[in-house]
């Protein structure tokens, strides 16, 4: 076994191992269950059943490994029960995810390439928002540490990675106008980056984008509000926001497939949705497993001790742009689907840039917090 400490680079590591295996898992699955190699379901279908699958293998674990309760600051009655006080903030935290969830099905129900749009804003709006929870958090005293100017630094080429089909193919559609065949040289579709967001999508997207904010906002503050001698019970946080997470999905099931027909809601997309309920698929539940185990990785990075959010959420997002290129290949390879496009190798260039400025970063950060240790004996 690979031994680590908590908090030290190489937990980080492996968080990020764990992370990128699983979720390449993930994304071959969706190929495979989607794009017809060789298995062919409806996305919406695929998604539902893998769903459930990863939101029941999460809450099993949870309490199979006895992850509750909670390491608390403190102790607070709620009628007849006594429950750790960081409840009253982690179950919102729950609900957020409940909608991030499904927000991001949603987002995947966009037509062409927009979808790929969609995803390209999503995570370069995380890493935004996880640089955004840092300010706030600094200016109100919760968060003692500074934001490296590494951190800053990989918060740009990060952009850059996630921004590349944005900025790349209107600069090749572009030329194309103008008779330069750029489109052949780099192996990319004239106006690949057409389409765009309806109304329905856009409302999605801003659910999806405060959601996460919310949630990133309070993982930090749990991270960042631990007294002195209380652990940092990253495990237990996950099993309550899990829960809290499962409970909600379930009643805004309830709502759609049985309200919405009382409420004279109509639309080919409900429709969908409710016969995806009807019609759950045992072999897209298994392939949620991955989809599931991936939560774990995800929020234990996203809450990695001693590191601050800006950092955190761009290992995140870097460590799933190069799990999604690792199953474009993997795909090509297997089942000689498309190769990798040149907007996803530019990206990988800006990644591994992003990667240097994080490692810098996490010297610095590694360092100074072994000042700390140092002193604390002295206090």
């Amino acid at each position: 076994m690979w031994k680590t400490a908590a908090g030290s680079t190489g937990r980080l590591l492996q968080l990020c191992i764990g992370y990128f295996f699983f979720y390449v898992l993930t994304g071959i699955f969706a190929k495979v269950f989607t794009g017809g190699y060789p298995l062919r379901m409806p996305e919406l279908s695929y998604l539902v059943s893998n769903t459930l699958g990863g939101s029941a293998i999460a809450v099993l674990v949870v309490f199979a490994a006895r992850w509750l309760p909670l390491k608390s600051n403190r102790l607070v009655k709620w009628g007849p029960f006594t429950v750790p006080s960081e409840v009253a903030y982690i179950i919102p935290s729950g609900i957020c995810t409940a909608i991030v969830i499904p927000g991001t099905t949603l987002m995947y129900t966009l037509k062409g390439v927009s979808v790929m749009v969609a995803m390209v804003i999503m995570r370069g709006c995380i890493i935004v928002v996880s640089r955004m929870v840092d300010a706030i958090q600094i200016r109100q005293g919760i968060l003692k540490k500074r934001v490296y100017a590494e951190e800053n630094w990989a918060v740009l080429f990060a952009l850059l990675a996630v921004a590349t089909n944005l900025l790349l193919l209107p600069l090749v559609n572009a030329l194309a106008a103008r008779g330069i065949p750029a489109p052949e040289w780099l192996g990319i579709k004239p106006s690949a980056a057409g389409g765009g967001f309806d109304l329905f999508h856009a409302v999605v997207l801003c659910l999806y984008l405060t959601a996460y904010m919310i949630r990133i906002y309070i993982m930090n503050y749990f991270k960042n509000t631990r007294g002195k001698g209380v652990p940092l019970d990253n495990q237990g946080f996950f099993a309550v926001e899990q829960i809290s997470a499962c409970i909600s999905m379930l009643a805004l099931v309830a709502l759609f497939y049985f309200a919405a027909p009382a409420l004279g809601w109509r639309g080919p997309l409900l429709q969908d949705f409710r016969s995806a309920v009807q019609h759950l698929d045992v072999r897209a539940v298994l392939a949620g497993v991955p989809f599931g185990i991936v939560a774990f990785f995800s929020v234990f990075i996203f809450m990695f001790k001693g590191r601050t959010a800006t950092f955190a959420g761009l290992v995140n997002r870097l460590t799933s742009l190069l799990a999604g290129t690792a199953a474009t290949l993997f795909m090509f390879f297997v089942f000689h689907s498309s190769f990798p496009s040149a907007q996803d190798w530019v990206s990988v260039v800006f990644i591994l840039v992003a990667v240097y400025f994080l490692t810098r970063a996490e010297r610095l950060r590694t360092a100074e917090l072994a000042r700390s240790a140092a002193l604390e004996p002295a206090r």
